[in-house]
């Protein structure tokens, strides 16, 4: 896949795609994890103005154990 999504309704289907086609994403659940950590930093804190700095630590820390999974798959 060499698209570049341009929109968060683009990368979320891109990712419905890749764990249509490769099980190993499935198992990972990326689409979803991505879509959860879209409504709550990017749609609560940007859009709703809503600050809760133990929530975005919380975010944070699955938005780093997000990336760590999807660096063992590309490894």
């Amino acid at each position: 896949m060499n698209k570049i999504p341009s929109s968060h309704w683009e990368r979320r289907r891109l990712l419905r795609e890749l764990e249509r086609n490769y099980s190993e994403f499935e198992n990972y659940g990326f689409r979803d994890r991505y879509s959860a950590r879209e409504r709550n930093l990017h749609e609560m804190v940007f859009y709703e103005g809503i600050i809760d700095v133990e929530d975005i630590k919380i975010e944070f820390e699955k938005v780093k154990k997000y990336i760590e999974d999807i660096e063992k798959l590309i490894k």
